[in-house]
C-alpha cells in the first residue's frame, strides 16, 4: 500500500501519515509549507515524520499541475490518495478569495487529474467540510441535507470540491469518496481554531472572543476519532455508480461553546475572561453531525469526549510550547 497524502505537515495530514506508518504502509508525503500559519509548528511536524523510514517527502503545491504529473509519473505505483490538503479557515476567506479558489478548487482539479492517470490508484479520499451545510436548521446534519447555500466562500468550495469529484467519478470512474470534518481538534492542532486560540489567550491572561454571546454549538470531534473515520474511508471503496460518496466525520454530539471553554478552563486551572461579541460573517451557529452512514460502511464509532481529548490537547500544548503553572 503507497498513500500520497496532500497537507502532510498540516494537522489532519500528519496524524493520517503517522497512523498510515504505523499499520506499514509507504508514504509519500506533500505540502506547499505556506504561512496561514507558523510554519515552525508544519516544521515540527514534519520532522517527526521524516525519522521514520518509509516516509518521504516533497515540498509541492498541489495547484502545481506540471509538478504534481511529474509526481505521477515518479511515483506511478501509488495504491491511494488522501487528499487533505487546502486553505482553510471560513473567516480568511472573506479577505482572501483567490487564494481558496486557487487551493482548494484548483487543487482539487488538478489532484483528481493525477488520480486517473496512476495505474494503480485504488481510492481518492479528500477532506470536505461540514461547512456546506450553511446556515441548514435541521440536526443532525445529514449527507442527503440540502448543501446549495454556502455562508462563506470556504463552504462553497468544498461544495465544489465535492461535485467536481462526482464528475470524475463519472467520466472516468475515479473510485472517490468525500469526508466532511466536524471542528477537528486534539493535539498538534491548528492555531486558528477554538481549543488553540483559547488556551494561548487563557494562558496569557488575554480575554477571548465568544461570538454569537455565547450561542455557538458545535460537534467538536477528537483527531484519533478523524484518522479512523479517514482510514477506514481509504479501505472502503465507493460501490456507487458512479463510484463517489460522500461521509460525515463528527463527534455526534453538538456541544455549547461555553461548555467546551468550560472544560479547557478546568483543564488549564485558570478561567477564561470573555468578550461576547455578535455572530460573525460566514460563520454559523450550530453544526451535528449524522453518523449513521459511516458508521455502517466505514466502522467509524467516535470515542473521544471533550472530556478526554480537551485535557490530551492541553497537555500537549504546555509541553510543545513549554508553559507550566507557576508554583
Amino acid at each position: 500500500m503507497h498513500v500520497l497524502v496532500t497537507g502532510a505537515a498540516g494537522f489532519i495530514g500528519y496524524h493520517v501519515c503517522e497512523a498510515l506508518l504505523t499499520q506499514g504502509a509507504r508514504v509519500t508525503g506533500i505540502d506547499n509549507l505556506n504561512s496561514y500559519y507558523e510554519v515552525s509548528l508544519k516544521d515540527a511536524r514534519l520532522k517527526n515524520l521524516q525519522a521514520k523510514k518509509e516516509f518521504s517527502f516533497l515540498k509541492l503545491d498541489i495547484a502545481d499541475r506540471t509538478a504534481m504529473l511529474a509526481l505521477g509519473n515518479k511515483h506511478s505505483n501509488i495504491t491511494h490518495i488522501a487528499h487533505l490538503a487546502a486553505q482553510a479557515g471560513v473567516r480568511h476567506s472573506l479577505t482572501d478569495p483567490y487564494t481558496y479558489v486557487t487551493s482548494n478548487v484548483m487543487g482539487q482539479v488538478v489532484m483528481l487529474e493525477l488520480a486517473r492517470l496512476l495505474p494503480a490508484l485504488q481510492h481518492f479520499v479528500y477532506a470536505s467540510s461540514s461547512s456546506v451545510y450553511g446556515a441548514n436548521t435541521k440536526l443532525p446534519f445529514a449527507v442527503e441535507d440540502e448543501t446549495e447555500q454556502p455562508n462563506s466562500l470556504y463552504a462553497a468550495t468544498k461544495k465544489a470540491d465535492e461535485l467536481i469529484a462526482r464528475t470524475y467519478a463519472h467520466l472516468y470512474a475515479v473510485p472517490a469518496t468525500g469526508l466532511r470534518f466536524f471542528t477537528v481538534y486534539g493535539p498538534w492542532g491548528r492555531p486558528d481554531m477554538a481549543a488553540f486560540l483559547f488556551t494561548k489567550a487563557i494562558l496569557a491572561d488575554e480575554p477571548i472572543k465568544v461570538f454569537n454571546n455565547g450561542e455557538m454549538w458545535r460537534d467538536f470531534t477528537y483527531i484519533d476519532d478523524i484518522v479512523s473515520g479517514i482510514l477506514g474511508a481509504l479501505a472502503h471503496e465507493p460501490s456507487a455508480k458512479p463510484p463517489h460518496s460522500v461521509y460525515n466525520l463528527g463527534n455526534h454530539k453538538s456541544e455549547k461553546l461555553t461548555d467546551f471553554i468550560a472544560t479547557l478552563e478546568r483543564a488549564l486551572g485558570k478561567k477564561a475572561r470573555m468578550n461576547f461579541e455578535p455572530m460573525q460573517p460566514g460563520d454559523v451557529a450550530s453544526t451535528f453531525a449524522d453518523i449513521e452512514a459511516s458508521r455502517r460502511d466505514l466502522g467509524f464509532e467516535p470515542k473521544t469526549p471533550i472530556a478526554q481529548g480537551i485535557p490530551r490537547f492541553v497537555e500537549w500544548y504546555r509541553n510543545y510550547y513549554r508553559v507550566w503553572p507557576k508554583n
